[in-house]
This record gives structure tokens, C-alpha cells and sequence, in this order.
């Protein structure tokens, strides 16, 4: 059965020392410190190690065989987003990590289908690269934050970004990063096991109280990690929607379960109970196998979730490719030689 996962994460095997190229500090970098072994690193601050499935796409695909996926979306590792920085650097940056991506779909067209990094903190400067990715690239769309600096996806200073998605037919996935409330999670990698869900929700009750599905009905959007907490709190917030109209119903008048069958999500949250809940509240169209490839937080043998539930054959097919196909917008033809 053809198996696409959406979430996958890439990077280039190197690329230019970055401050000296714009001058000032803060980007990763990555030290080769033993063969097929990298380190990420932020100035001298040890961000993640990784290895050669990150970079090498001929292992990526030796990988995918083993775990039975025909097809990987590859986008970039979220700390290179570098929303922080001047803008013009950010899109110098997503330049050179949308070539690289652009350049390994390229060579492996029936394996790879590729989501492009974009300066998001600049709305102008994101438009012209997203238009570059998806005209001249050939990219199925973009990979965002969960929030933009100080921005949540509610701002109508993104608009355009989602103006053109919309008229590129561009699929949007949305990726927690910077997480909530770090600053008071120092131990117990509680940003990743705490933040990140709540980082997610965040994203989705701003685009969907914030009216962006009512202004923008033709995006396809998908979130990251099973949509967070918002699928376990989708009752309280619709709760809180109805007793407290004036403040959760300022910009939009529409209930936020009422979006349920609108968004997409992964299927990463590492639990059958979980994953049954999701196929009842938002069904088996709107999810997607996805696995956060190739990092430890992510399923270490994607799909394996899906497939030793006791699923149905069809809700089987739509959730390892029936969802994907339909988000990226690409026919199942593409991917069989």
C-alpha cells in the first residue's frame, strides 16, 4: 500500500558560516565532529546531534524501504526558520535550504515531494518565495512556525502569505517551534513534551478564531504532532466560545468545532487511545501519516502506529496516503513507476 509521511525534516550536508555572511550571530551551524555524525550548534551552544539520514538522501531512502514508506515530504528543521533575523538574511537563507531541497526532489522525484522554508517575519518578502518555490522550484508548498516573532497566525499582517497560498494552491504545514512558556520549563525537556503541544494549539485557535479559514476557504492546512492539545481540548474551547462570546467570537463568529473537517493533521501522537479519538472527533480524511523523521521525539518506525491498529483497510489507505494526497495536492500517479 502506498505510504507517504508528511512530516519529515532535512537538511543540507553543509552550507556558508552564516555570521560571516550576514554579519552578525545567532544561526546554526553544523560540526562534522565524527563520520556520519553531526552536530547542530548555535554559536558554541550545543543545539542536537545528527546523523547522516538528515543529509543523505540515499540513506533516507534505504531507511524508508525498511519501514515500508514509498514517499517522503521533506521540509527543514524548524530552529533554521531564523524568523529572528533581518529579513532579507532569512531569505537568503531560505533560498539556499529551498535549493538544496528543491535540488534532492528533483534528483528523486517518485520518493521526495518537498515543503519550502519562507521569511514569514517580512509577509512581502515570504509571497516572493513561496511564488519562487511553487513556479520555479517545483515545491508542493510551505513549512511555518507556530507563531512568527510576536505574531500569532491570527495577524492580518500574514495575510498575503495566505492570499497566496491560496491562489498557488499551496499546501501549508505547520510546525511548533520557539515553544510557549520555555523559559519556565528548564528541566525534564519539558519544552518539547509540554510546549510543543500547547505551541500547536496555539497556531490552530489563532487561524481558526483569528478567521483565517473564513477569509482564506481554499487552504489546505496541516499541523504538526496530531494538532497538539487542541484535539483533547476542543470541548473546553468550544465551551469557552459559547459562555464567552466577547472574547472568543471578537473576530470570528463561527463555532471552532464547526473547522474540525477544514484542517489537517499528522498522525504522530504515539498512542492507539489517541489516535482512536482523532479518527472519531476529526476523522480519517484529515489525518496523515506523519513521523518527524529523522529525529528521537518522532516514531522511530513510521507508520507503525497505523498499521498494527485493527483498522479498516480503506481508513488504512486514507491515513498512510489518501490524506497526503489530497493535502499536497498530487496525483497517486507521481509516485508509481
Amino acid at each position: 500500500m502506498l505510504t507517504i509521511d508528511i512530516h519529515t525534516h532535512i537538511l543540507p550536508k553543509s552550507w556558508p558560516d552564516l555570521k560571516e555572511r550576514y554579519g552578525y550571530g545567532g544561526f546554526i551551524h553544523l560540526d562534522h565532529h565524527k563520520c556520519g555524525c553531526a552536530r547542530m550548534m548555535q554559536e558554541d551552544k550545543f543545539f542536537r546531534e545528527i546523523t547522516s539520514n538528515c543529509w543523505d538522501p540515499v540513506i533516507r531512502q534505504d531507511e524508508c524501504d525498511r519501514y515500508e514508506v514509498h514517499v517522503q515530504v521533506l521540509s527543514t528543521v524548524p530552529v533554521m526558520f531564523s524568523y529572528w533575523a533581518k529579513p532579507q538574511d532569512t531569505l537568503d537563507l531560505s533560498m539556499l535550504l529551498n535549493d538544496h531541497l528543491a535540488a534532492v526532489v528533483a534528483a528523486y522525484p517518485q520518493r521526495f515531494v518537498g515543503l519550502a522554508t519562507v521569511p514569514m517575519q517580512a509577509p512581502d518578502l515570504a509571497v516572493k518565495e513561496l511564488e519562487r518555490a511553487v513556479k520555479q522550484l517545483g515545491l508542493a508548498g510551505i513549512q511555518i512556525g507556530s507563531h512568527i516573532n510576536d505574531w500569532n497566525l491570527n495577524a492580518r499582517q500574514l495575510d498575503p502569505v495566505w492570499e497566496a497560498a491560496e491562489a498557488l494552491n499551496a499546501a501549508v504545514f505547520v510546525h511548533p517551534w520557539d515553544m510557549l512558556g520555555k523559559e519556565k520549563m528548564p528541566d525534564y525537556w519539558l519544552p518539547w513534551l509540554v510546549g510543543m503541544p500547547a505551541e500547536t494549539s496555539l497556531a490552530i485557535c489563532s487561524m481558526l478564531m483569528g478567521g483565517v479559514f473564513e477569509r482564506y476557504p481554499g487552504l489546505r492546512v496541516a499541523f504538526a504532532h496530531g494538532g497538539g492539545a487542541f484535539p483533547a481540548t476542543i470541548g473546553r474551547i468550544e465551551h469557552g466560545f459559547k459562555v464567552r462570546p466577547d472574547l472568543c467570537a471578537v473576530d470570528n463568529a463561527v463555532n471552532p468545532r464547526q473547522y474540525l473537517d477544514k484542517i489537517y493533521i499528522d498522525s504522530l501522537v504515539h498512542d492507539p487511545l489517541m489516535l482512536q479519538y482523532l479518527l472519531k472527533l476529526i476523522g480519517p480524511e484529515q489525518i496523515a501519516l506523519g513521523s518527524d523523521y529523522p529525529f528521537p521525539l518522532g516514531e522511530l518506525e513510521p507508520g507503525q502506529l497505523i498499521r498494527q491498529m485493527d483498522l479498516p483497510e480503506e481508513t488504512q489507505a486514507r491515513l498512510l496516503h489518501g490524506t497526503a494526497l489530497e493535502w499536497l495536492n498530487i496525483p497517486a500517479a507521481r509516485f508509481i513507476g
